[in-house]
């Protein structure tokens, strides 16, 4: 036992005791001088070992780069500080973003998109016709930005008939409706689920509600003025089969059931326009309508239409 701790003590006092040596020849009078042209310097054994070179004491050193800007908002900061930052492609995954799926974020008033080459210039074109030069920018950052689309119902041609509405719409994707009114305002809505006729509440944070207008900020009437969803996803869409088109429960309704009348009631289910206007109509409630046109994507045989069955499990 004795000899164990007399061996453990010398392994631990011989580098404590070669440390203080070293020390104390370093403080000692036993320096070499160097005589140049110049100057005569004394160095000591680790002066000579971490002294900078004459290129490296002649000039003048490197600035520090500016820090970029620090972005994160402050549960992405504490995110990273306890587990380090986010990787771009975790295990090859792409991660959830705006590009990807764009349909899970608000609809953008400030991108507008670029025409396709099938859209036309006409908007009255009969029914299969191409989307409208006009109405193909509102579609930035939807699923149906990039695909064509083609008039599928209108209540000129088919009939002001929810009957035949669901006939021709239901389980076709998104759809974009385009209302022609009495006195000549266009307006409408992106239902970015479409119809079923199964009597669900389709819920959609992407969808919104427009309207095209002549004013001094928008002299030519291309750009519409667009309503957000609010209050979360739910009941973007009411789809009942005893009606026809329903965002929220009044924000915008037509319901085919013989007459050409629509309802408008915003600040529920969709935002009011900038000036506290709760309507879609020239402030009235109600109005009158020359045409419901409704179009919606092209597909290729076979390909998987979104949204195209029920949702049993949906929230909204």
């Amino acid at each position: 036992m004795h000899q164990y701790v007399a061996t453990s003590y010398s392994k631990i006092c011989v580098p404590v005791l070669l440390l203080a040596a070293l020390l104390l020849f370093e403080s000692s009078a036993f320096h070499v001088s160097i005589t140049n042209r110049r100057e005569t310097r004394t160095f000591g054994f680790l002066d000579d070992l971490f002294k900078p070179t004459e290129a490296e004491a002649d000039s003048p050193p490197e600035p520090e780069p500016e820090p970029e800007p620090d972005t994160r908002d402050p549960v992405e900061k504490l995110f990273n500080f306890f587990f380090g930052d986010v990787e771009q492609s975790p295990q090859g995954l792409q991660r959830f973003d705006s590009k990807r799926f764009p349909e899970q974020y608000p609809a953008t008033k400030t991108e507008w998109a670029e025409p396709l080459a099938n859209d036309i210039d006409n908007e009255n074109g009969p029914i299969l016709s191409y989307l409208p030069k006009r109405f193909r920018p509102m579609l930035k950052n939807t699923n149906m930005e990039k695909r064509d689309m083609v008039l599928t119902f209108s209540a000129k041609t088919d009939g002001w008939d929810y009957r035949k509405f669901h006939e021709r719409l239901d389980r076709q994707g998104a759809s974009l409706v385009v209302l022609q009114t009495n006195d000549n305002q266009v307006v409408g809505g992106y239902n970015p689920k479409g119809w079923c006729g199964y009597g669900e509440y389709r819920g959609s944070i992407a969808a919104f509600l427009f309207r095209f207008e002549k004013g001094p900020n928008n002299p030519n009437d291309n750009r519409p003025t667009k309503l957000c969803k609010v209050g979360g996803a739910g009941l973007a869409q009411l789809d009942f089969p005893e009606t026809a088109i329903s965002f929220g429960s009044d924000s915008l309704v037509v319901p085919l059931n013989g007459g050409k009348s629509a309802q408008s009631k915003l600040g529920s289910y969709y935002e009011r326009f900038e000036d506290g206007t709760n309507t879609l109509f020239l402030n009235k409630g109600s109005t009158q309508l020359k045409d419901v046109r409704i179009y919606t994507g092209v597909y290729d045989e076979g390909e998987y239409i979104p949204f195209s069955d029920a949702e049993p499990f949906a929230l909204n």
